[in-house]
């Protein structure tokens, strides 16, 4: 215990004399009770880190957000305070730990390359869709759309700017009554539900997710909108036949960067040739297509989206073009994204005790940390989401609307 304590001693005394946090750090392993220490020299601590492990010591020498996060997930660490303070006191101890390293240059994000199949796939969409639909309930709005909102006026609640998202790429794609609609990851089912409600178009939903297929298919037949809304269970490299407009929401981060254009040209062989399509999907900021920062992708990579990669808005419109789309439309939402995720995190704050009955206690920390660490990503530009609408390419441009105008006026005919 004294040459832990020894240790712990100058860790702290370094951390000090690095960064001033309002963190407080408890060694509670093994008898004797917990000894603390607060890391501000000026700040009263708001955020208290309790070791539970000694396993977690590599993580408090050396910290990353994968290392940190990675502790707080096996239960090395708990830490007690408000999450923003949490995740800014994580940031502030990673910052100071790579502080001496910038001298050398600029630290570089890992490329990940991974083989996408069929089957790799299914179990990396099932791994976090499946997690329990009772559990997503709880903090998504009522109508479980699990992708960034639009606030239009940055003052609506969850529901209606997630309503207004819907309509936004509905509006966007120029969707009309009778027309097919078909959606690439279509969640529990609220977007294609919307389409055949409010604007009368045939739809075709389609996700790798199990549990997500079961309730939209109960969301879709309690609404009465089975003869016009069809949820199946597929891979969209297996889909047949055409569809006059497709969207693929929150769902091309699956496809992996090698496939980009592969996929971009399935859309364009599956859209009518006088089709709209729309991408709405996250993206890095890294110009070269690496992952978050700091260790942030790894834990991603590691315990929330397994095998999922972030292209940059270049690649983006680069492998679109190469799928033979062309990109008409480009709209930048992440500021949207920074408060979606914190209307999610502070519902899931709101209801932790009932949420940590519904899942194991592990499956309720990743989330919390990820969804929290998600919107400070996004609120410090290190991701971000756009919306891509695209037509087949080689279309003539006279066909085009000139403004822009129309993306924000009532699609044509939609319902009120």
């Amino acid at each position: 215990m004294l040459s832990i304590e020894k240790t712990l001693n100058a860790w702290v005394q370094r951390w000090r004399e690095r960064v001033d946090v309002p963190l407080r750090v408890c060694w509670a392993v093994g008898e004797g009770g917990a000894r603390c220490w607060d890391l501000g020299r000026f700040e009263t601590p708001r955020v208290t880190m309790t070791v539970r492990d000694v396993g977690a010591l590599p993580a408090l020498l050396a910290p990353s957000l994968d290392t940190l996060g990675e502790a707080y997930v096996e239960g090395r660490i708990d830490v007690d305070g408000d999450i923003t303070d949490v995740l800014d006191v994580a940031h502030a101890l990673v910052a100071a730990a790579r502080e001496p390293q910038r001298a050398h240059g600029t630290l570089h994000r890992l490329v990940k390359a991974f083989t996408h199949n069929r089957s790799l796939d299914r179990a990396s969409i099932q791994y976090h869709y499946d997690v329990s639909n009772d559990f997503y309930a709880e903090w998504l709005d009522p109508a479980m759309v699990y992708s960034c909102a639009y606030f239009e006026n940055g003052d609506e609640d969850l529901a209606a700017a997630q309503r207004k998202k819907i309509d936004h790429i509905l509006t966007k794609i120029r969707l009309q009554p009778g027309q097919t609609l078909l959606d690439i990851g279509c969640g529990w089912g609220a977007l294609v539900m919307r389409a055949a409600q409010a604007y009368g178009a045939r739809c075709v939903g389609i996700t790798l997710s199990q549990a997500q297929y079961e309730l939209a298919r109960e969301r879709v037949a309690a609404a009465g909108l089975a003869d016009r809304v069809d949820i199946r269970l597929q891979d969209y490299r297996d889909l047949e036949g055409t569809f006059d407009r497709i969207t693929s929401v929150g769902m091309f981060e699956h496809v992996g960067l090698k496939h980009l254009a592969e996929y971009f040209g399935i859309i364009r062989r599956h859209l009518a040739p006088d089709g709209w399509a729309m991408n709405h999907g996250i993206t890095t900021t890294d110009a070269h297509d690496g992952e978050t920062p700091d260790g942030g992708g790894r834990f991603i990579d590691k315990y929330v989206f397994p095998h999922g990669e972030l292209p940059h808005i270049s690649t983006v419109l680069r492998t679109m073009q190469e799928g033979g789309l062309e990109p008409f439309d480009v709209e930048n939402l992440r500021r949207h994204y920074v408060l979606t995720l914190s209307h999610w995190s502070r519902t899931f704050e709101a209801k932790s005790e009932r949420l940590r009955r519904l899942v194991p206690e592990r499956i309720w920390r990743i989330w919390r940390v990820y969804l929290a660490g998600c919107a400070w990503a996004f609120e410090h530009d290190q991701i971000s989401l756009f919306q891509v609408l695209c037509r087949p390419a080689g279309r003539s441009a006279h066909e085009l609307p000139w403004s822009r105008r129309w993306m924000y006026a009532a699609a044509p005919g939609a319902a009120t």
